[in-house]
Order: C-alpha cells, then structure tokens, then sequence
C-alpha cells in the first residue's frame, strides 16, 4: 500500500471518530449518554471480535495480561459516558474538541509519572496551550450556548479514560496484533457497561433515528474506524498519523456547527483554537 493510500485510511478513521457526537445529536431524546455509549460498545466491540476470531488473530502472540487487559478495558467503559455526557451538557464541538486535545497532554503526563519518560519541550508548550484553552471556556460559560464548567470537565475525563487507554494498550501490543487488542479490550469494556442497558430505557431503538445512530456508532465510528487506522498506520509514521487524526475535531467541531446548528460566542472559538493548536505543537514531529 502506498503511504498516500495509508494516510487516506487514517483520515478516513479520523473523520469517522469525529463524527460521533454529531451522531449522537440526532439520537431520540430519550436516548440517554450512557446507554448510548454502552451500545455502540456492544455492537462495535461485537464486530470487531469477530473480526479478529475469523481471521484467527486471537491466538497469536503472547499469552494476555490481566491487568492492564482489565485497565485498558475499564479506562474504554468509562470513556463512553463521559464523552457522549459531555456533548449532551456542553455541545458537540467544544465536548470533542476538549476530550480529544486533553487526552495527548494527559497521556504525556501519564508517561512521565508512571514510566520516568520526560516530556519533550513542545508538549510543555501544548499543555500551556491546552490549559489555556480549558480555562478560557471554564471561565466564560456564559458566553457560548451549552458551554458549561460541568461538560468541559466531563470531556477532560473522557480525555483522562482514553489517556490511561492508550498508556495501558501500549503494553498489550507490543505481543498482540493492534486490532486483537482494540476486539479484546472493546469486548471487555462492553462488559462492564452491559449493566447499564438494564438501569436506562432501551425504547428509543425501536424508532429508526435510534437504531441508525447506534449501528453508525458501532459499527462505522468504531470497528470500521479502528480497523481503518490500524491499516493505516503499516504506511506512514506515527508523527504523521497524529496529524491526520486533528481531523477528528475539526470533523466534530464543522459538524456541530453546520448540522447541530451550535452557536460559539468568540471565547469559546479563543478556547477551542488554543486546543487545535496545542493538539497542532504535541503532533508535529521532533527534529
């Protein structure tokens, strides 16, 4: 494969990503956050599983730890609730937009803490800047429909689950195969959050708006996109594959505004700018 096809797929996965609190958007109103993030586990942690158990990925490698298998498990169950409760609190755009810019900063600080890996000036420079961005929109909720303290500190949670998901799956690939890991620990995950499709009313999949958000949750901004980005990772560095993947909350952010018909007042645009470029410093590579 070519890297221009490779980079192709990864922006491809990206723009699926971004698509999803935009989906959420257009759910039932009686769809709640955390059955929908328990749903598109379940279908898209099912696909990808079978995936995998097909073309026999599963047996390959060393044998699964424990652990960090449950961790990264865990840290995917709680990043769904947090996410989709953030866009329902504080809108599509700005919800996206803060879980996705804090998780790299957050993920960095992991690596320092846990791993003794120094960070790299340029992601001082990026957490500056991603702070800054988190400050101006907690303190100007007023200014920006939905922007609210409660939603930008749900989506910087979500930020934290993903941060320690991608910290831990670190651990799990280097003896598995990318895509057995994300089917493994997608399944899993589905799992713990399986008790929540019997606390929430489940009504709203019978309507068509209901069933078509979910199966584009899990099975296009899911399996399709995870597989997508495992593929195109084989064609092009890693560098380069954080930046195709900004095209994940510039998706969510054109998305909220263009189809949700959000409205950001200009500090709230201040406050995601900052985001996208901290997000733009953290991805462009070392010399």
């Amino acid at each position: 494969m070519t890297r221009r096809a490779s980079s192709f797929l990864v922006l491809l996965a990206a723009v699926l990503w971004g698509t999803t609190g935009t989906a959420q958007a257009f759910a039932p109103e009686s769809a709640h956050p955390m059955a929908v993030g328990a749903m598109r586990l379940a279908i898209g942690g099912g696909a990808l599983l079978l995936f995998v158990l097909m073309r026999g990925k599963l047996r390959k490698g060393k044998g699964w730890p424990v652990a960090p298998t449950a961790i990264a498990a865990a840290s995917m169950a709680a990043y769904q609730p947090l996410f989709f409760s953030a866009v329902a609190t504080t809108g599509v755009a700005v919800g996206t937009v803060v879980a996705i810019g804090s998780a790299p900063v957050l993920a960095g600080l992991l690596e320092y803490i846990f791993g003794g890996k120094k960070p790299e000036h340029k992601w001082w420079i990026s957490t500056s800047l991603a702070i800054g961005g988190c400050v101006v929109l907690f303190t100007h909720p007023h200014d920006a429909h939905l922007v609210t303290p409660t939603g930008v500190a749900m989506a910087v949670g979500a930020g934290l689950s993903f941060a320690v998901y991608t910290f831990v799956s670190k651990q799990l690939i280097n003896g598995h195969a990318p895509e057995a890991v994300t089917a493994l620990v997608f399944s899993l995950a589905a799992l713990f959050l399986s008790p929540v499709l019997f606390m929430y009313p489940l009504h709203w999949l019978a309507e068509t708006a209901g069933w078509a958000v979910a199966l584009h949750l899990g099975l296009c901004a899911t399996a399709l996109a995870y597989l997508l980005f495992s593929k195109g990772l084989t064609g092009v560095p890693a560098a380069n594959a954080v930046t195709l993947a900004l095209g994940e909350p510039l998706t969510a952010a054109v998305l909220g505004i263009v189809l949700v018909g959000e409205v950001l007042s200009p500090f709230a645009w201040l406050g995601v700018g900052l985001l996208l470029v901290g997000l733009g410093v953290l991805s462009h590579p070392s010399k």
